[in-house]
C-alpha cells in the first residue's frame, strides 16, 4: 500500500480538498476523527489520561476537553504529557486501520493530519500533498470564518508552521486560492497522477 500525507494549514482549505478526494472515490483517514477515537469512552487511552490529569471527565464518562484544554493551556509540559499518551495510541490505530485497508485490496490511502509534517509523520510516505494559500488569502479566510480580528489571526497563524515551509517539503501542492473549481481541477489532476504510479513505481 502506498500512503500519501495530506496536510496544510489553519483556513487553508485542507478539509476541502479531504472531501474532494473522498468524492473521487479516494480512502481517507483522518487524524483528528482517529484522535477522538482513541480517546473515547472506555478505551485505555482515555484511562491514561484520566490517571495523569485527574478530573477531566464529563458526567456521561468521556473526554472534558475544555477542562482537559485548561489544564494543557500555557503548560509545555502537560501538553507533552498529553501527545505522549495520545501520539503513540493515533499512530497504532492509524497502522492497524491502513492494514484493514490493504488487507481490503486498497492500494492507496491519504492520511490527512494537519501536523503531519511537524510530527515528522511525512517522513518516508509515499507523496506529501500541501494545500497552499497566500498568506494574505489565509489571514482574510480565518479572520471571515472565526469573526477574528487581524491580530487574533495573525496570532493564530504565527503558532502554527508556515505554509510557505510546508510547501517546501511536499512533493505535490494543491493552490487553494481561487474558486472552487479550479482546486477541483487540481485534486482530479492530482488523483489521476498519483493511481498511475504503480507500486513501488518512481
Amino acid at each position: 500500500m502506498r500512503i500519501f500525507g495530506l496536510t496544510g494549514g489553519i483556513a487553508s482549505g485542507k478539509s476541502t480538498v479531504s472531501g474532494m478526494l473522498r468524492e473521487l472515490g479516494a480512502h481517507v483517514l483522518d487524524a483528528d476523527v482517529i484522535a477522538r477515537e482513541v480517546v473515547a469512552p472506555g478505551t485505555p487511552g482515555l484511562a491514561a489520561i484520566a490517571e495523569h490529569f485527574g478530573d477531566v471527565l464529563a458526567p456521561d464518562g468521556s473526554l472534558d476537553r475544555k477542562a482537559l484544554g485548561a489544564r494543557i493551556f500555557d503548560s509545555p509540559a502537560e501538553r507533552a504529557a498529553l501527545e505522549a499518551i495520545t501520539h503513540p495510541r493515533i499512530r497504532q490505530a492509524f497502522l492497524e486501520q491502513s492494514w484493514a485497508l490493504a488487507e481490503s485490496g486498497v492500494t492507496e490511502v491519504f492520511y490527512d493530519a494537519a501536523l503531519l509534517i511537524e510530527n515528522r509523520l511525512h517522513e518516508g510516505m509515499d507523496a506529501v500533498v500541501v494545500v497552499w494559500v497566500p498568506r494574505e488569502v489565509q489571514l482574510a479566510r480565518l479572520m471571515a470564518r472565526d469573526s477574528l480580528t487581524l491580530p487574533q489571526a495573525q496570532s493564530r497563524l504565527a503558532a502554527q508552521l508556515p505554509l510557505e515551509e510546508k510547501r517546501r517539503l511536499a512533493t505535490d501542492v494543491i493552490d487553494n486560492s481561487g474558486s472552487r473549481e479550479q482546486t477541483r481541477l487540481q485534486v482530479e489532476a492530482l488523483w489521476s497522477r498519483l493511481r498511475e504510479v504503480p507500486p513501488g513505481g518512481a
